[in-house]
């Protein structure tokens, strides 16, 4: 029951602060209300759904239970109507947001695809997915380069803390929650660690 009640709070958790990263996003790029409510949406539900259909696993999550769609609805709302001015706010605001987000949403994954039967190769790349896709369809719609297409060390984090979670998990036989909390502190760890000092990856560049 406890780990019930972890799981669904660090669900509602990440969906709440994925959803303001993306109203955030909205608000500088001054989207009208519609505009703000659909790329927080996105941002809070399209990693889990992406998921949820590479697994086979039934009805997508807020589909099967719409709390994480209501969550994201009302993040949205009261955002919206709380914070009037968006380009006042500290520029370290939405990337730590997004970081929390990231974070909660790898390890959902890797537990999720566990779950559903899946190896530690498989639950680590759903745990990724998870963590990234909602926030692509954002930048996408945004019309902006998404980050882990970029030199930021962002799907690095994804994988490193995914992995340490499946691994102690499958191979050192440590609790799923155990594994989950220790996944999710290193990838938020490392985020915040290339958000701080302005941590990249090196970038592919061909001679002409």
């Amino acid at each position: 029951m406890i780990g019930y009640n972890l799981m669904l709070w660090l669900d509602i958790l990440g969906t709440a602060v994925f959803a303001i990263s993306g109203v955030l996003l909205a608000g500088k790029l001054r989207m009208d209300p519609f505009g703000v409510l659909v790329l927080g949406v996105v941002t809070a539900i399209g990693g889990g759904t992406i998921r949820d259909m590479a697994l086979a696993n039934g009805p997508v999550f807020w589909v099967k239970d719409p709390t994480d769609l209501i969550v994201a609805m009302l993040t949205c709302v009261l955002t919206l109507l709380l914070v009037r001015q968006p380009r006042r706010l500290p520029k370290w605001i939405l990337p730590v947001l997004d970081a929390i987000g990231l974070a909660v949403f790898v390890g959902i994954g890797v537990n999720k695809a566990f779950d559903a039967g899946s190896g530690p190769l498989v639950a680590v790349c759903m745990g990724v997915i998870t963590g990234v896709g909602g926030g692509i369809i954002r930048d996408v719609l945004a019309r902006e380069i998404p980050m882990i297409l970029r030199t930021e060390v962002y799907a690095t984090a994804c994988i490193i803390g995914g992995t340490v979670h499946a691994a102690t998990f499958y191979i050192l036989g440590i609790s799923l929650q155990q594994a989950m909390m220790l996944g999710m502190v290193i990838t938020l760890g490392i985020r915040l660690a290339a958000i701080r000092w302005h941590l990249k990856l090196p970038a592919f560049v061909l001679e002409q």
